[in-house]
Order: structure tokens, then C-alpha cells, then sequence
């Protein structure tokens, strides 16, 4: 399956990024003066929120999976020569569809 868990994951935290920040900017500034010592705490967290959100979407969208075929890297290329040399290569399987 070729879904990365950070592009949810982004996603995520982006929506609930901007409803924070939407939130922080049209609640009464008066409740952040009694509750949170003058700091709009919605829109602060909301930005911290939507930079993760994006970056974790971005870095989803530009990233490859991890996993490579041995015949990919010269480690993996090394490694299948050394088994094949010593006998304990194992039979290749299809991949599953």
C-alpha cells in the first residue's frame, strides 16, 4: 500500500491548526487577559499546529518509502553477493498483490 502516514497525520494537525487560529482571532480578547496572562494561547498553538500540519504533508508528499529491493543500493548488491558466495541466498518470492 503506497499511503505515507504523515499526510493524514498533516492534514490533521493543519485543519486544527486553522481552526485554532480562526478561534484565537475572533474569540474576546478579555478571556486571555484573565485566563493565560495576556497570551492569545489559541492562535500561538494554531500556528505551531499548522507549521507541524504542513511540514508533516509536504515531507508525506516529496518522501519515498524506506524499504528498497537489495538490487537498489550497493550495500543490498554486496550483501546478495556475499550470500550467493556462501551459499545461503534465499529463493525470491513474487511480490503479494
Amino acid at each position: 500500500m503506497g499511503l505515507d502516514i504523515r499526510l493524514p497525520i498533516g492534514l490533521m494537525f493543519a485543519i486544527l491548526g486553522a481552526l485554532l487560529i480562526f478561534y484565537g482571532l475572533v474569540s474576546d480578547k478579555a478571556i486571555y487577559d484573565r485566563f493565560s496572562l495576556g497570551v492569545n494561547i489559541n492562535l500561538a498553538w494554531g500556528v505551531v499546529m499548522l507549521i507541524f500540519g504542513v511540514a508533516m504533508y509536504i515531507f508525506g508528499r516529496r518522501g519515498t518509502s524506506a524499504m528498497r529491493s537489495a538490487e537498489q543500493s550497493a550495500e543490498g548488491r554486496l550483501i546478495e553477493e556475499i550470500e550467493h558466495a556462501t551459499g545461503e541466498e534465499r529463493e525470491r518470492r513474487p511480490p503479494a498483490h
